[in-house]
């Protein structure tokens, strides 16, 4: 099978899953070598997807692979949804399922298509809002983050929907890299930490966004959002769980696990 056909496969694959509520239990062809390869066939699976692009996930690889310590996938506009109590959220139950903490990040200036290096302070200049929230990672296959990157790149780097909670008041003026975070499962708290131990911050995250997107000629657009990272972890959940998000003791997100 030639590495088209190889990448259409594993593409296809995904997105028919994906609508269907459907797992996966392998992976569907050959694992992509690099990275570019694994964004080959997310740009595919983009293409094949009927879905608006509401922003994107960025997510820590560790150790770093090609050269790199993060990766990105797509958010799609009916994944993203107003934080409320009452909510519930979807994840494939026969196979991933996760909650990520997570400051989001709303770009109010869309960038210079030409510009293909920032500074993280370039980056920050492009954003007008700053959010708490939660990532739901899930994907049809369950394996997806055992086999290295390129198979998290390759389903649209695990994403399955976006919680946008209270909007930082002042951020330009805080210092929210400070803040303590706390991801609770079931009452139970799970992880704890600050942004100090995600690379270069949420603002990072965006350069890395900035810089990956413009070299694969996709247009970032006003009002998308950026999910930059998991501040506690990357927290398994099942059907059933409740999940709570907490920033700086003062601001929570919070919702149910249900079935796709």
């Amino acid at each position: 099978m030639s590495p088209e056909s190889n990448a259409e496969m594993i593409a296809r694959s995904f997105t028919d899953a994906r609508r269907a509520g459907l797992a996966l239990p392998d992976f569907p062809g050959r694992v992509p070598e690099s990275l570019a390869q694994a964004y080959g066939v997310q740009d595919r699976a983009i293409l094949l997807s009927d879905a608006r692009i509401a922003g994107w996930k960025v997510g820590k690889i560790s150790p770093p692979f090609d050269g790199t310590d993060r990766l990105a996938g797509p958010i799609f506009g009916n994944h993203v949804v107003a934080a409320s109590d009452d909510l519930a959220m979807p994840i494939f139950a026969n196979g991933f399922g996760a909650a990520e903490a997570e400051f989001l990040l709303r770009v109010g200036t869309a960038p210079d298509p030409s510009k293909t290096r920032y500074t993280t302070a370039e980056a920050r200049a492009l954003i007008d809002a700053v959010h708490v929230g939660i990532e739901i990672a899930s994907s049809p296959f369950p394996g997806i983050n055992d086999h290295g990157p390129t198979v998290t790149v390759s389903d649209f780097g695990n994403n399955n929907g976006l919680i946008v909670g209270a909007e930082i008041a002042d951020w330009r003026d805080l210092d929210f890299d400070t803040w303590p975070v706390e991801l609770s499962i079931n009452d139970t708290v799970i992880g704890s930490a600050t942004t100090a131990t995600m690379l270069d911050g949420p603002f990072g995250a965006a350069r890395f966004l900035f810089e990956l997107l413009a070299a694969r000629g996709i247009a970032v657009e006003p009002g998308q959002w950026i999910s930059t990272g998991a501040v506690t972890g990357v927290h398994p959940v099942a059907v059933g769980d409740r999940v709570v998000a907490r920033f700086d003791g003062r601001l929570a997100v919070e919702c149910g696990i249900v079935a796709h």
